[in-house]
């Protein structure tokens, strides 16, 4: 949220907060691939479950009203993702359609 959005800002030690709990999170699964890829075991991974993980799509799509961002009909049909289930995001921005 920006003050042009709305007025509302973030608080500075919540974004720090959550930046900080970001890069954990990268952190702690850059170490489990080393430990995965090394041929080691990683505490609380169900090797059952890696194919799960391999199954990924990458594609653009364009933020619309609210942030809302929709999963184009070929990656859902390609990893049978349907209504309700529950995705992981990584949102990387490419390019800004802004008059700045």
């Amino acid at each position: 949220m920006t003050e042009e959005n709305d007025g509302a800002t973030w608080p500075p030690a919540m974004f720090r907060g959550m930046q900080e709990a970001s890069e954990q999170a990268i952190e702690q699964q850059q170490e489990m691939m080393k430990q995965l890829f090394a041929g080691g075991s990683v505490p609380g991974l169900d090797m059952n479950q890696l194919g799960a993980m391999s199954q990924m799509a990458t594609f653009k799509t364009r933020v619309q009203s609210g942030g809302r961002v929709s999963i184009p009909d070929a990656e859902r049909e390609a990893l049978d993702i349907e209504e309700g289930d529950i995705v992981q995001t990584v949102v990387l921005p490419v390019k800004r359609n802004r008059n700045e």
